[in-house]
């Protein structure tokens, strides 16, 4: 087992890291950029460096943060997610200057990076894909002539895409053309690269994604679904597990075909397979490559610890489970909460949290690095906290995420609560029937007649007897 492990992100799952690390016994090295040198992840390390330069660019700085865990001897990293946890090149970074790099090897970061690679070795592994091409395209006219093929309404994504960026929807013939010079912007000037795929566009699909885990001795295991369809702008609000209302065969199918494409790609660390799933129907859509926002609703109804199995698998260990001794129990409701005002188009709203007060629960978890006095910086990330319950049905989770956002005190900021409240009584979701595109078209549609309503109040106090 590592000694010590250099930490190369901030926030909540840099505090995550390093209690994962704590339990195993492992050192935690925390970076910090100037702004976040109070921040909680610095205050509970081993050891800390602080990381020079512009505060929006030094957690993206490869050579700083390769230099800095050489001095402190750090035998590897964890990335988290976000910044660098999906960077190929900085993986090859770390194993030229023998650090191991807690994630999947290189190859299968890159491989699974392009839409356009991921969707070609996937469909060789017998994985369902939407219908689409696995070449790149370049032409108006090899669009339309695949939108004849394929129906329309038809996307248009960048390969190297990600959160909706890169991304045009086609509905007619004659928007091809500006969808497919939009697509290759975003693409170009996001993430660098120009190359567009095509496929086919559901239009009322749910977002499944499947948990895996791989070790280096051949054994990869599922950990079973989370439905994250509740979502804007590509950006999840709110995830689940189980997901309700799903086909007990459509799910074995699609566990299987999870675990089939991991396998595929020899791969070894936590990943996420993202499926989009309508009718009877399930395609794949993409893979993650790291450890997951919403990793801990998984590991609260398997009681399997994903963090700690990611740093044992990079270790060289095996997993510590087998297939047939996991299990779900019960079901687990994960909220985002960030600093944004669904008020206002869920603007980000940095600033400083003047009171924060978790809900004290026994069935709750919170993920987070704030706390009174915290400042939510412009620069970062939005993310407050990610409140998690459990209860032995979803009507039970349910009852017990309203409870634990209603004695969730957040002040001087605006965040998201009030959306999570309301999403919570809203007839689609409580009967498991949102999609992809149902929070947007729906619900925020209709926001400033609801909205008011679900205005964060804090809990009152017990009337004395």
């Amino acid at each position: 087992m590592f000694k010590k492990v250099l930490i190369a992100n901030r926030g909540e799952i840099a505090v995550r890291i390093i209690q994962a690390c704590r339990e195993l016994d492992i050192l935690p090295v925390a970076i910090f950029s100037e702004p976040d040198q109070d921040s909680k992840h610095v205050k509970l390390a081993a050891e800390t460096w602080k990381l020079e330069g512009a505060p929006n660019q030094v957690y993206l700085d490869v050579e700083q943060i390769i230099n800095i865990a050489k001095k402190c001897k750090a035998e590897a990293i964890h990335p988290g997610y976000g910044f660098l946890a999906e960077n190929g090149d900085f993986a090859d970074l770390c194993a030229k200057n023998d650090i191991t790099f807690i994630g999947p090897s290189s190859d299968v970061i890159k491989m699974m990076g392009s839409k356009v690679e991921s969707r070609r070795v996937m469909d060789k592994a017998g994985v369902p894909v939407v219908p689409g091409t696995t070449d790149p395209v370049t032409t108006v006219e090899e669009v339309k002539k695949l939108a004849t093929e394929y129906g329309y309404p038809v996307a248009i994504k960048a390969s190297a895409g990600g959160g909706g960026r890169g991304l045009r929807v086609v509905r007619k013939e004659e928007e091809v053309e500006n969808a497919l010079a939009g697509a290759v912007r975003e693409g170009s000037s996001y993430f660098g690269s120009g190359e567009v795929y095509v496929e086919k566009y559901l239009d009322r699909p749910r977002h499944i994604e499947v948990q895996v885990i791989g070790d280096s001795h051949g054994n990869v295991v599922h950990l079973f679904e989370r439905d994250c369809s509740s979502q804007r702008r590509h950006q999840k609000l709110l995830e689940e597990s189980p997901a309700a209302r799903l086909d007990p065969k459509v799910k074995e199918q699609l566990l299987s075909s999870a675990v089939k494409g991991t396998k595929a790609l020899g791969y070894t660390s936590a990943g996420t397979l993202e499926f989009l799933v309508e009718d009877d129907h399930f395609y794949f859509l993409e893979m993650n490559t790291r450890v997951q926002v919403e990793h801990p609703i998984t590991e609260m109804v398997t009681g399997v610890d994903i963090v700690k199995e990611q740093i044992r698998v990079a270790a060289g260990m095996k997993l510590s489970f087998t297939q047939e001794e996991t299990s779900q129990r019960g079901h687990s409701i994960e909220c985002r909460i960030n600093a944004e005002d669904p008020n206002k188009n869920f603007l980000p709203n940095p600033g400083t949290i003047h009171n924060y007060v978790e809900p004290q629960h026994p069935w709750s978890r919170v993920d987070s690095a704030c706390y009174p006095g915290y400042t939510v910086l412009p620069f970062y990330d939005s993310l407050l906290a990610k409140l998690v319950v459990w209860g032995k049905d979803r009507d039970e989770a349910i009852a017990r995420m309203r409870l634990a956002l209603t004695d969730f005190i957040i002040e001087g900021v605006a965040t998201t609560i009030p959306f999570h409240l309301a999403l919570l009584d809203d007839p689609n979701f409580l009967s498991g029937e949102v999609t992809t595109n149902y929070v947007e078209k729906e619900m925020m549609k209709n926001w400033k007649e609801i909205g008011p309503k679900y205005e964060k109040k804090n809990s009152q106090p017990l009337a004395k007897s």
